[in-house]
């Protein structure tokens, strides 16, 4: 009886995990590799900032009514909310209120009335404003589907799904609860997601529709394709000679499929192990980069205000002045009510409460910001008109110029904030700079020469794919065999005959 040897039995265990998870995940892995490379230019459906201003019709400064003070009041807030702003509802200006908790709900800029639920024809209204196409129609009243799957529209829910009627098939969604546009898509969009953010996120809706369990699946996906990668890469290295090589010259034992698999897992197996582990990160595993907002007490603290109100007069005249504004925010700064206003292009304009032109002295705004952290020193302020490695616009659209406030705290948190309307554009500590580096740089080549480079980070993304979907293809075909392999039935012999006895 042969003696246990625990070099022999890791070996092969090590072997049979790359061999049986391979056969698991290399389809998987090769979707993952195709369907990145769509993402490049075909992001996800959702509705950017700058189109929902260009949706919005101009205020009527005429109809508002309401003040700022008397809409916190008649919205009965015991906080200053982290979102007050004007808009234009079908026609009208209504008060756009998100409490401290979170909370949303619509006020008549006219009365103050709260607006309740918007009904079909309405939400069609509301559409042919947004779109400008008198043919809008509704398509369908849905809980959810395919691209509004996302837990972000939960307070919007049931949706209006309007049918533009343009040439692009685009399709908006419309809030029952809110009567706002909150989400927009076109064929063309829906057409390449299905190929491209859909498989890459495994966001199909019966799976992300459930917040928890799509996290769950994208981690017990990953993960294991990661494990068995790692496995691969040491059985390569094991089966590979240098010195000597195998008696046919070759320094690998292998071939056809096989021989590639070997030799291009070694090439790019770190790659592959680099884009699993960072896709895995992706969902935040046990919790380990969570990213907490700002407080609502430090919200006050940089607001100077400890009590929920505003202007309890509007300068109407000042305000008509700005005739193409599309919203209207109000904030406090330091003590300091302001209104921001903006045109439909996103451009801001800030005002103060008499409805004069109003900037913010940088040395005023680090002061403020102090309060956010007051525990910490502010260890350097710093105001960046170009993109640095933390701050950029690749993947998501960050204004520039930009105040940096930097605290020497414990986390080393950092706080960017907008130096004309003060408003706090992102927060960041140590953990989430590090979390910057271990999915954006890993995941998406997310590095200084190549971001501001864009042809050479195309070229650079799709060389290292290529690699990568060769070892995934040759994977995919090796399994393909050996399952074949392995549950192929034998064909049935016919019986013999019997010699018939004379």
């Amino acid at each position: 009886m042969a003696s246990f040897s625990p070099v022999r039995s890791g070996r092969r265990w090590l072997y049979l995990t790359h061999r049986w998870v391979g056969v698991v995940t290399c389809l998987l892995t090769l979707i993952w590799f195709g369907s990145g490379l769509v993402m490049m230019y075909v992001p996800y459906p959702a509705l950017q900032n700058a189109e929902r201003l260009a949706g919005l019709g101009p205020l009527d400064w005429e109809r508002v009514l309401v003040t700022p003070d008397a809409a916190i009041k008649a919205a009965g807030l015991a906080e200053f909310p982290r979102e007050l702003r004007l808009e234009s509802l079908a026609g009208e200006p209504v008060y756009r209120i998100t409490d401290a908790d979170g909370e949303r709900l619509t006020l008549s800029a006219a009365d103050a009335t709260r607006r309740g639920s918007t009904d079909a024809a309405k939400a069609v209204i509301v559409a042919r404003e947004f779109s400008r196409s008198p043919t809008a129609r509704l398509d369908a009243t849905v809980e959810r589907d395919q691209w509004t799957v996302a837990q972000r529209y939960n307070a919007d829910r049931p949706l209006h799904r309007i049918d533009v009627g343009d040439g692009n098939g685009t399709r908006l969604y419309v809030s029952s609860r809110s009567g706002a546009v909150v989400a927009d898509t076109t064929r063309t969009e829906r057409a390449w997601n299905w190929v491209g953010s859909v498989p890459h996120w495994i966001y199909f809706t019966a799976i992300r529709r459930d917040g928890d369990v799509w996290r769950q699946v994208v981690m017990w996906a990953s993960g294991p394709a990661l494990l068995g990668t790692i496995a691969g890469i040491w059985v390569g290295l094991l089966r590979l000679r240098l010195k000597p090589k195998y008696n046919s010259g070759a320094v690998t034992p292998y071939r056809g499929w096989m021989k590639w698999h070997h030799v291009t897992g070694l090439i790019g197996g770190l790659l592959v192990v680099t884009w699993l582990f960072s896709g895995w990160l992706s969902v935040n595993p046990f919790g380990w980069f969570d990213r907490s907002p700002t407080s609502p007490e430090a919200l006050a603290r940089y607001a100077g205000v400890d009590e929920p109100r505003h202007l309890t007069e509007l300068p109407l005249d000042a305000l008509a002045a700005h005739g193409d504004a599309r919203e209207a925010r109000f904030t406090w700064v330091d003590g300091t009510p302001l209104i921001v206003l903006s045109d439909a292009s996103g451009e801001p304009t800030v005002l103060d409460g008499a409805g004069r032109s109003f900037r913010f002295p940088s040395t005023r705004l680090i002061a403020a910001a102090a309060r956010l952290e007051p525990e910490a020193k502010v260890a350097s302020a710093e105001q960046l008109t170009k993109a640095d490695s933390y701050w950029y616009s690749h993947h998501t659209d960050r204004p520039l110029p930009v105040l940096r406030i930097m605290f020497a705290d414990e986390a080393r948190t950092w706080y960017h904030i907008h130096p004309q309307t003060g408003q706090i554009l992102g927060r960041v500590d140590a953990g989430g700079r590090l979390y910057r580096w271990l999915f954006n740089g890993l995941h998406s080549l997310d590095f200084g020469p190549l971001i501001r480079n864009r042809p050479a980070w195309d070229v650079v993304v799709w060389s290292l794919s290529a690699i990568g979907a060769i070892v995934a293809v040759t994977g995919v075909v090796i399994a393909w065999r050996r399952l074949a392999h392995k549950f192929r039935l034998r064909p049935r012999l016919a019986p013999r005959k019997r010699p018939r006895l004379s």
